[in-house]
């Protein structure tokens, strides 16, 4: 509750100020997206991002309004593409990406399961192995 309670003035001054930024690509706001997914969790990095991209495309769309959000996804499906994988790929970047993550660990290490520390486990997985395939599907997803 509150990370969401947090994201309230966060969202205001996205929607307020949009007009002074440039528009992102659907690749930049993947790794934007997906940067900040990977050490907070995803649901409000996803609801910042979409909130943006909302504002964005059309100033007077809402993402509290269906309508609103079910046109902005069929004008620009790319974008809420890039903005959700983002999203749920970068959760696993590290532990505290994604609820899950930590989840796994506390009850692997309280079952004795030999578990990587925060940083052996972006040292030995997430920069070697999970961090190019990001980028190769953030490549991909851009063309």
């Amino acid at each position: 509750m509150g990370i969401f309670t947090t994201l309230v003035p966060v969202i205001h001054t996205l929607t307020a100020h949009s007009k002074s930024f440039l528009h992102p690509t659907d690749l930049q706001l993947y790794l934007l997206t997906g940067s900040l997914s990977a050490v907070l969790d995803n649901a409000p990095t996803y609801l910042t991002f979409l909130t943006l991209a909302l504002t964005l495309h059309e100033p007077q769309l809402h993402l509290l309004n269906p309508a609103d959000v079910a046109l902005f996804a069929n004008q620009c499906p790319k974008t809420l593409a890039a903005i959700s994988l983002g999203a749920v790929f970068f959760g696993a970047v590290t532990y505290i990406g994604n609820g899950p993550n930590l989840l796994v660990k506390s009850i692997a290490d309280s079952a004795k399961i030999k578990m990587p520390t925060f940083f052996g486990y972006i040292l030995k997985y997430s920069i070697p192995i999970l961090i190019p395939i990001l980028f190769l599907a953030g490549w991909i997803l851009s063309r």
